[in-house]
């Protein structure tokens, strides 16, 4: 299990188009990702799971990779959220 941090830098948090970019990231890889914020965990292969989360601007999230590529799948989609999914 490889896990990190990082902050959503998005105006409008993680809404549809950053979850579709962060979903595609995520399955590019064979690991089981999850994105945990607060005491709620979320597929990060699951758009709706995303979505429903509500993830704000500044909320704190953790990236968790557990799998073949786990490092590989969390430093991936952390650097998409430090970019700001392109945005």
């Amino acid at each position: 299990m490889y896990s990190k941090s990082a902050t959503i830098l998005n105006e409008a948090g993680l809404h549809a188009r950053p979850a579709s970019v962060l979903v595609q990231a995520a399955n590019k890889f064979k690991s089981e990702i999850s994105i945990k914020v607060n005491d709620k965990t979320m597929n990060a292969k699951s758009i709706m799971a995303i979505l429903a989360g509500s993830i704000s601007c500044g909320s704190q999230v953790d990236i968790v990779g557990d799998g073949e590529d786990e490092g590989e799948a969390v430093d991936s989609i952390i650097s998409l959220i430090e970019n700001k999914f392109g945005e």
